[in-house]
């Protein structure tokens, strides 16, 4: 089986007075990019199966805004300001086996430096608000991150919204 990780930042989020971090919404121009990837991932037949989803708001708010709506989705405290054993250990976790595509909805280091776990020859150079990286895995998801080498996933695009 053919498998698909999208590794996917939040949309351009508010900073409105008194309001904590994690709780931080999304901004117009966050909800214009998050919708326009949504568009984005029909266009290039992303069909998503499973989301691993940070439990911070404006990650919620960007994956509804993507449109998406897989049979699964858990959202996982470890994902907000996880690094790359965290996100990865969430995918094992709570991805089904028969998953093909998946979707990480999460922050900036996590993504970009999961993106580069994971492909170590990825040249990812910035990965800013609703830029989603585009890697096909080969091994099963209940492996992902467990194996080394860099014949375990390859980075296929790199996309960013706007």
């Amino acid at each position: 089986m053919t498998r698909t990780l999208i590794l996917m930042r939040h949309g351009k989020s508010g900073y409105p007075e008194g309001v904590g971090d994690h709780e931080r919404p999304l901004a117009e121009r966050g909800i214009a990019q998050a919708t326009l990837a949504g568009e984005w991932f029909a266009r290039d037949g992303l069909t998503v199966d499973a989301v691993v989803c940070s439990t911070a708001t404006r990650t919620r708010q960007t994956l509804q805004c993507t449109g998406v709506d897989a049979a699964s989705v858990d959202f996982v405290d470890d994902v907000y300001g996880g690094m790359p054993e965290h996100i990865l250990a969430a995918i094992r976790d709570h991805v089904p086996a028969d998953a093909e595509t998946v979707l990480v909805v999460g922050h900036e280091p996590g993504m970009p430096a999961t993106a580069v776990t994971l492909d170590p020859s990825a040249d990812i150079d910035g990965f800013p608000t609703s830029a989603y990286a585009v890697l096909r895995i080969a091994v099963p998801w209940d492996q992902i991150g467990v194996a080394a080498g860099s014949d375990t996933a390859t980075l296929v695009s790199m996309n960013i919204p706007r």
